[in-house]
């Protein structure tokens, strides 16, 4: 029943985590668990059997007792193929994990278990010579002193899916009344948009998981309405009275377990008379080094003798919970960091149980020993786990607060974790209310600084956090244009980070110094008017955008903006770019043949003025022909210089 029952949560468990189609399997394993009948091996029991008459016999003679201790335990090794050195080690660290979790609460399990222990390291090479002959068919070490084995009579037939097993294997259900996603016959049918019906603790689960579907015919859903089906429950009601077969409300299957501790030949069951054992030797104050001096060449994780360096028990597999971290020593801290990283990053259904207090606050301080210790491998494990943690629980984010951000800006300024530190930075970056935390701690500085680095990931991270930081409107004081655009031109011919450095120009440009600053800066309006006819759609849209921002407040810069010789750019992007794009480039097209046509008129006039002038006085020169024709007039060429005066 004990392993059954763990088997049992552990599904039950998994079955939450998973994609429905792969629940409906599991639950279906867990219904067919249920039914399965499991048979205690004779081999257990007669081991079982043999032990507990050795605790329970009054031998008073050193060598009655001597060979009763050795028959009892060749037996019980016979039966539970303990066969191998290796099988010895395992049956004693078995023990030994056993009376870790018993602690001082069960002192008369305690003393079953060093007994135990105590025949094992006294007769542990008897036995195994007696066995050499009389080798176990079974696999070495596949089962322990205190464990069970079983046999499963599985059932073949209809699963029992919360109705009664008899009636429904004599009578066949018929397929209209089995929910199409479980294969089980509905208790609560409900239909939905495309006529199709469902049980709704089922059809609820796949549409929760962001499905907008049919499971059954796969037409895409514009409502995920659930309407009861009272006439195919009535049918079905009727069909079960018809058999006599009861129906259970599914999403209440799930009783509750037996107790773990109910099985009849555990050690709690073993030692439940205590005035029916008799141990030769008083092993109640004597520790497990006393009795095994090669205990420390059998573990080397386990120091029971120090419990500052046990390892604490979290027993549910869903839960992190690093209150106790502090208790640890610093190694074992480590591990436990390391350990969780890589639990975090396989299982999603992990970060739902965290929280500032079991989380949050005990990672801050780790972290900040860490950087104290000046420990690099430890501030980098404990970075990937803060990472891995705002990677994917969005509920918990909230819970960061200033000292977090302060002990980031700080890891900025060495070596040791500056990448994964720039990885959490772009993550938490992505929410609004963080910005002016991270401003406020200080590393605004050190992510500019790392434009200027040679990694060039550190680059590409830092990029990412000033797109991300660009897009709130005070952050404009903190950054000085004439500064940093130099540092941000040379990355437009990046592809890969084009984009966003866009979009921080964009940003930007809401702003008139900073829109000054991006038309003087060496290469910045080129590099933009270039994206215009190579970069992707998404390049397109955001650099045309930056083009009708400046072309929009100053007719100066329609003038630079035309020099760069966009026009035929812009025509493709109005007939073939995205929609937004497409709206942006006919706008900035109208603002720049306005401009034009502007500038046509003054030079028209200035041309009829000069015309007579040269007519009056022969030796006068005509005006110099160097012009560029847009939009079918022609525009004298303008300096960056000649227009910003």
């Amino acid at each position: 029943m004990r392993s059954t029952n763990m088997m049992e949560q552990s599904l039950s468990q998994i079955e939450s985590m998973v994609p429905v189609m792969l629940a409906v399997e599991i639950s279906q394993i867990i219904d067919d668990l249920r039914e399965a009948t499991f048979i205690l091996d004779s081999s257990d029991e007669e081991a079982g059997k043999v032990l507990r008459e050795l605790l329970q016999e009054d031998v008073s003679a050193t060598d009655s007792l001597e060979f009763s201790e050795i028959k009892a335990l060749q037996l019980a090794a016979s039966r539970l193929c303990i066969t191998s050195p290796k099988a010895i080690l395992i049956e004693k660290r078995s023990i030994k994990k056993l009376l870790d979790k018993v602690g001082d609460s069960g002192q008369s399990k305690i003393k079953v278990l060093k007994y135990l222990f105590y025949l094992l390291k006294k007769y542990g090479n008897s036995v195994l010579g007696e066995q050499k002959d009389n080798a176990c068919a079974q696999e070495e070490g596949s089962y322990t002193v205190c464990s069970q084995s079983f046999e499963v009579d599985s059932r073949v037939g209809d699963r029992k899916f919360g109705a009664q097993t008899n009636n429904l294997s004599r009578s066949v259900i018929p397929e209209v009344f089995k929910c199409p996603l479980s294969l089980r016959l509905m208790y609560d049918p409900v239909v939905i948009e495309s006529g199709q019906t469902f049980e709704r603790m089922w059809i609820q689960k796949w549409f929760e998981e962001g499905n907008h579907t049919c499971p059954k015919t796969k037409m895409k859903l514009v409502r995920q309405s659930l309407t009861p089906n009272t006439a195919m429950k009535d049918l079905i009601s009727k069909w079960c009275m018809k058999y006599g077969i009861t129906i259970s409300d599914p999403s209440l299957e799930k009783a509750a377990l037996p107790s773990l501790d109910s099985s009849s030949t555990s050690i709690s069951s073993l030692c439940s008379s205590m005035n029916d054992l008799h141990f030769p030797l008083d092993i109640s104050n004597m520790s497990l080094g006393s009795l095994d001096t090669s205990y420390g060449s059998d573990t080397s994780s386990n120091k029971i003798a120090d419990g500052s360096n046990r390892m604490p028990l979290w027993t549910n597999v869903h839960d992190i919970d690093l209150s106790r971290l502090t208790e640890l020593n610093w190694d074992c801290q480590c591990k436990v960091i390391e350990d969780y990283e890589t639990r975090l990053e396989r299982d999603n259904q992990v970060s739902h149980s965290l929280s500032s207090t079991n989380f949050v606050e005990p990672l801050i301080i780790f972290l900040r020993d860490a950087r104290d210790l000046h420990d690099s491998r430890a501030q980098r494990i404990g970075c990937r786990l803060l990472l891995a943690f705002v990677s994917k629980n969005r509920s918990g984010i909230p819970y960061l607060n200033e000292d977090l951000f302060s002990l980031l800006a700080s890891f900025l300024h060495s070596a040791a974790a500056t990448e994964e530190t720039l990885a959490i930075l772009v993550a938490l970056s992505s929410y609004a209310y963080f910005i002016s935390k991270i401003v406020a701690s200080g590393a605004l500085a050190s992510i500019l600084n790392m434009l200027d680095s040679h990694n060039g990931k550190f680059q590409e991270l830092a990029i990412k956090i000033l797109h991300n930081l660009s897009s709130d409107v005070g952050i404009q004081s903190h950054i000085a244009p004439s500064e940093f655009l130099p540092k941000l031109v040379p990355f437009l011919k990046d592809a890969t980070l084009a984009v966003s450095c866009l979009v921080i120009l964009k940003n930007m440009c809401n702003a008139e110094h900073a829109r000054v600053c991006v038309v003087e800066t060496s290469g910045c309006l080129p590099s933009v008017a270039e994206l215009l006819e190579i970069g992707s759609e998404e390049d397109q849209e955001h650099a045309v955008a930056i083009l009708l921002c400046l072309c929009s407040q100053r007719d100066q810069y329609c003038k630079l903006v035309m020099n760069e010789g966009v026009i035929p750019s812009l025509v493709n992007i109005s007939v073939n770019g995205n929609d937004k794009a497409k709206v942006s480039a006919l706008e900035l097209l109208r603002l720049l043949r306005d401009v034009a046509y502007s500038v046509e008129q003054q030079c028209f006039g200035s041309e009829i003025d000069t015309s007579k002038d040269a007519s009056s006085d022969p030796r006068k020169e005509k005006p110099s022909s160097k012009t560029s024709r847009i939009f079918g007039w022609k525009f004298p060429k303008l300096s960056k210089k000649s227009v910003l005066s």
